[in-house]
């Protein structure tokens, strides 16, 4: 978890950097890390989950290439909904803890925001606006320390890997 914790501290630090009237640069730096800071918690904690060990950290750090973003919001919309699919429902308790909802709810709401903060100029950002997203991202990685040992996280690690694999028709 130590790269994501670093990533959501980063993001702190620039949501307040600027005292008075912070850049819209600052602010959308600020939201964007904060999605990173989530993004890398999960793909960490699956890693570590699927190849446990220190001198394994190579293959540790090559797996965490291997995940895709879209895939990943995929799987995100689905156990924050709490209905999935056939493949993977047999395999998760039923229903999804409200912990890991949040989790997943929080990965999509950011990432849409990353999107909009790194490819809309248009929009402006607030300072209230850039801390309420990392708000958001804190109250994620909270419910995950809460979930992270239980069988259901496991089952939501690997899904978010084999998403696309698991849900082909």
């Amino acid at each position: 978890m130590k790269f994501g914790e670093d990533l959501l501290a980063q993001s702190k630090l620039l949501a307040r950097h600027e005292a008075r009237r912070p850049r819209q640069t600052t602010l959308r730096r600020a939201v964007s890390t904060a999605y990173y800071a989530l993004f890398h918690l999960l793909t960490e904690e699956s890693a570590r989950f699927l190849i446990a060990g220190d001198a394994k950290k190579p293959l540790r750090q090559q797996v965490q290439r291997a995940f895709d973003h879209g895939a990943m919001r995929q799987c995100c919309r689905a156990f924050s909904g709490g209905a999935l699919p056939a493949a993977i429902a047999p395999l998760s308790p039923v229903p999804v803890s409200p912990e890991l909802r949040l989790v997943a709810q929080a990965f999509v709401t950011l990432q849409d925001a990353r999107h909009i903060a790194d490819y809309d100029v248009a929009i402006s950002y607030s300072r209230s606006y850039a801390v309420s997203l990392i708000d958001v991202t804190e109250a994620a990685f909270a419910a995950w320390r809460a979930i992270r040992t239980t069988d259901e996280a496991r089952v939501f690690l690997v899904s978010l890997l084999l998403w696309r694999q698991w849900n082909r028709t």
